[in-house]
């Protein structure tokens, strides 16, 4: 996907995609000491990243800068290292971007993302809870990532899935919902020319488990 699909930022940079756009970390919780940062690359070119922080001493961000190619994402593991039990506290992220192998002064791209750490017994963090439960990520879905990725701290780079495949899944599904040759040709309504043979459905199921399994791998 080409950049000349996006439209520039005002000040003339590319858009940066980053998910979540605000991080919750509660005292009382502590499987929130330890979340997850996804930063997106939809252009098609490779881009270098680098995360800063206005409070560095206060977390520790795993491998915080490095490459993403063309159509990857990224997910970047933070963790809370200064937890102050009573006191509510909000720092930002921002996240650069820069063309491969580009000065670090001319990045081309730039999203902030907020953080908040709600203190112990506090009633400001009860009401941020129920305001920001669906912005942040479920400890459930934070714990499977690091399931998925088998050890602490480390960065996942995978690829999106490129049209040309979607398409190719989407016709190997349609093939197989199509009736075959032997089904009762007078009582359907789809076209003779678009039944199929028991073969061409083999291939079609074998051309889809194939593209499925490249794509998990990705």
């Amino acid at each position: 996907m080409s950049s000349r699909h996006f439209r520039r930022e005002p000040d003339g940079k590319l858009p940066v995609f980053v998910f979540p756009s605000t991080l919750n970390f509660y005292f009382e919780e502590q499987s929130t000491y330890k979340q997850v940062l996804t930063v997106y690359n939809p252009y098609d070119f490779t881009v270098q990243f680098k995360v800063f922080s206005n409070n560095p001493s206060k977390y520790n961000v795993v491998e915080s800068e490095g490459i993403i190619k063309k159509a990857c994402c990224i997910d970047i593991v933070i963790r809370v290292t200064d937890f102050p039990p009573n006191v509510y506290r909000e720092d930002k992220f921002r996240v650069h971007l820069y063309e491969q192998n580009a000065l670090k002064s001319d990045f081309i791209g730039t999203k902030e993302v907020s953080v908040f750490l709600h203190p112990k017994n506090n009633q400001h963090d009860k009401q941020s809870r129920g305001t920001n439960k669906s912005k942040r990520p479920s400890t459930k879905d934070v714990d499977e990532v690091f399931y998925r990725q088998r050890r602490d701290s480390v960065i996942v780079q995978r690829s999106l899935p490129s049209i040309p495949v979607i398409i190719l899944s989407l016709c190997c599904i349609i093939m197989l919902m199509l009736p075959t040759d032997k089904d009762n040709e007078k009582n359907s309504i789809v076209p003779l020319y678009l039944h199929l043979t028991m073969n061409q459905k083999l291939i079609a199921a074998y051309v889809l488990g194939l593209v499925t399994m490249a794509v998990l791998k990705t």
